[in-house]
C-alpha cells in the first residue's frame, strides 16, 4: 500500500513509501482510508513537542473510510460500511485510564496517511450519512472534545457560551451550542473570520486585537453574568481571562496549548466562583459516537478549510503550523 511517513521529528521529513497491505487480526478490520484531517496534536508530534512517537511512523491520528475487510469474530459490521476509527481505540467509554491513553493513532499506531489500516472492530463508529470522508474525518478528536465540553456544562436555551478563536474544536462547539439553544460569544483576531461565524450562528462577536481585554467585554454583553461555559482552546496566555469571563457556578474546559502550557493564576475567582475546571483529552469510543448522533440529528456540517492531496501533506501541515490563517478544519484526500 502506498503510505507517508513520518522520519524524524521535523516538518521537512515527510516521505512516501511502499508498505505491505496490513491483515486485520481477529477482532479487527481493514478500513480503506479516503480521507483525514489535521489537529495540533499532529503538529506538535511532528516538531518533538509530544512524547511517545517512533521514527519513522504513519502520521496523523483523524481519518474516515470504508470497510475493506473483516477479520474473524467480527460482526454487525459489513464490508463497504463507511467508518470513522477512534483515535484511541482502547477507550471504548468511561473515566479515562492510562490504558486507554496508551494506543494512539498517529503516534504509537498507524495514523491516517496509508491506504488502509486494520483497527479493532469496537473503535469504529459510523460516518452520518450526510457526510463525505473528508468532513467524517474531522469527527473523532475536534467534535468528540467540543461534544464534551457541550454536554460538562449541561447547556440549555439561554445558557452563554465563549469561544476562543475559529478552530476546529471552537466550530464544532458553536454548532453544538446553537444546536442546544445557547447564545455563543466568539473571539477571534479577525474580523473575516468572526463574520464567517456569525453565518454559522454566532450570536456575539469580539475581535480581541482590537478589544485585548476581550473577558472584560464578555462581562459587558452579558451584563455582568459571564458565561455558563468557556472553551479554553489557546492554553496559559488567556487562561486567566477565561476564568474572569466565567458565570458563577460556570465550567473551563481546558482543550488547547497553542498559547503555552504555563500560567500564573488567582485561585480567588476559581474558589469565590465556584468555577469548574475541566481538562480534556478528547474521549472515548461511546463519546465520538454520541457526537456523530448529533451531527446526523441535526444535519451538522463540518467546516473544512482547505483540502490538501495527501502527496501534499507536508504543505497541509505548513498551513497549519502558520498558525491563526485556517477556519474550521484542513482536510487531506487520498
Amino acid at each position: 500500500m502506498k503510505a507517508i511517513q513520518l522520519t524524524a521529528p521535523s516538518l521537512t521529513a515527510f516521505r512516501q513509501a511502499e508498505l505491505p497491505d496490513p491483515k486485520p487480526a481477529r477482532g479487527e478490520v481493514l478500513v480503506r482510508l479516503r480521507a483525514a484531517t489535521l489537529n495540533f496534536i499532529d503538529v506538535a508530534i511532528a516538531t518533538g513537542k509530544f512524547p511517545g512517537p517512533v521514527f519513522p511512523m504513519i502520521p496523523v491520528a483523524d481519518g474516515a473510510g470504508e470497510i475493506a475487510l473483516l477479520g474473524e469474530g467480527v460482526s454487525g459490521l459489513a464490508v463497504g460500511d463507511r467508518v470513522i476509527p477512534h483515535f484511541m481505540p482502547n477507550w471504548q467509554g468511561g473515566t479515562v485510564t492510562p490504558h486507554h491513553v496508551a494506543a494512539m493513532r498517529g503516534i504509537t499506531l498507524p495514523g491516517s496517511l496509508a491506504d488502509y489500516v486494520a483497527v479493532p472492530s469496537t473503535s469504529l463508529v459510523a460516518l452520518p450519512a450526510h457526510l463525505d470522508f473528508v468532513q467524517g474525518a474531522a469527527l473523532p478528536i475536534a467534535a468528540t472534545t467540543a461534544w464534551n465540553g457541550v454536554r460538562s456544562a449541561q447547556l440549555r436555551p439561554g445558557s452563554v457560551v465563549v469561544l476562543l478563536g475559529t478552530g476546529g474544536v471552537s466550530i464544532f462547539a458553536l454548532q453544538f451550542a446553537k444546536a442546544s439553544g445557547a447564545t455563543v460569544i466568539i473571539a477571534s483576531s479577525s474580523d473575516e473570520k468572526l463574520e464567517r461565524a456569525r453565518q454559522l450562528g454566532a450570536d456575539h462577536l469580539i475581535n480581541y486585537r482590537a478589544t485585548p481585554a476581550w473577558d472584560e467585554e464578555v462581562l459587558k454583553r452579558t451584563d455582568g453574568r459571564g458565561a455558563d461555559l468557556v472553551v479554553e482552546t489557546v492554553g496559559g496566555a488567556t487562561f486567566a481571562r477565561s476564568l474572569n469571563a466565567a458565570a458563577v457556578g460556570g465550567t473551563v474546559f481546558t482543550v488547547g496549548f497553542v498559547g503555552g502550557t504555563a500560567s500564573s493564576l488567582d485561585l480567588l475567582p476559581i474558589i469565590v466562583k465556584s468555577l469548574r475546571i475541566i481538562g480534556n483529552s478528547t474521549g472515548s469510543v461511546t463519546d465520538l459516537a454520541e457526537a456523530a448522533r448529533a451531527i446526523a440529528a441535526h444535519l451538522i456540517v463540518p467546516v473544512i478549510d482547505r483540502v490538501f492531496g495527501i502527496d501534499d501533506a507536508g504543505a497541509a501541515y505548513a498551513e497549519l503550523s502558520a498558525g491563526g490563517r485556517h477556519f474550521g478544519k484542513i482536510g487531506i484526500a487520498h
